[in-house]
């Protein structure tokens, strides 16, 4: 009897140490932490100014990620990329959508795959993403983004901080 009390107590020991893990929704949540614009060296080791996009994410079933596929060139956006930012130039005070669908190089991004190990897949933590300015058309800008999931499950949108471009022409 002694036996059977001695185990039921280092179960309940044990058990009261193990923390419950959060239970997050499969649809991911981002959050923006900061825009920071600097002189940087390209791919191609020229000076660029550059822009670092940062934020928090988390994921409750950790799919976030898509791999580069050689045949994406067939594929549509929604497939290729999984990270999408749409600007906005602030015109009169008011901010204003850019049409992008002229730009060399669309605001779209592919977040390679993220993946947990063991049961809990919730998945959290902060992307950083480069952004290259070889010509600098607005004064003040301001991005809107979302993430998309491997389920193509869209997150919230989230906004930066306003851009300030006036010093850098």
């Amino acid at each position: 009897m002694r036996r059977i009390f001695y185990i039921v107590v280092m179960v309940t020991l044990v058990l009261m140490g193990c923390p419950t893990p959060k239970i997050l929704p499969d649809v991911p949540k981002i959050e923006f932490k900061s825009f920071i614009l600097e002189i940087k060296m390209n791919a191609l080791n020229q000076e660029i100014l550059m822009g670092e996009l940062t934020f928090d994410f988390e994921d409750g079933d950790g799919d976030i990620g898509f791999e580069a596929s050689l045949d994406s060139l067939d594929q549509p956006d929604s497939v290729k990329y999984n990270l999408f930012l749409t600007l906005h130039e602030m015109v009169n005070g008011v901010y204003r959508e850019i049409d992008t669908s002229e730009l060399l190089s669309p605001p779209y991004y592919r977040i390679p795959p993220l993946d947990r190990e063991g049961q809990n897949k919730t998945l959290k933590g902060e992307i950083s993403v480069d952004i290259e300015y070889f010509t600098i058309e607005y004064d003040t800008l301001r991005y809107s983004f979302y993430i998309m999931d491997r389920a193509y499950h869209r997150s919230n949108v989230d906004t930066t901080s306003e851009i300030i471009f006036i010093d850098w022409k």
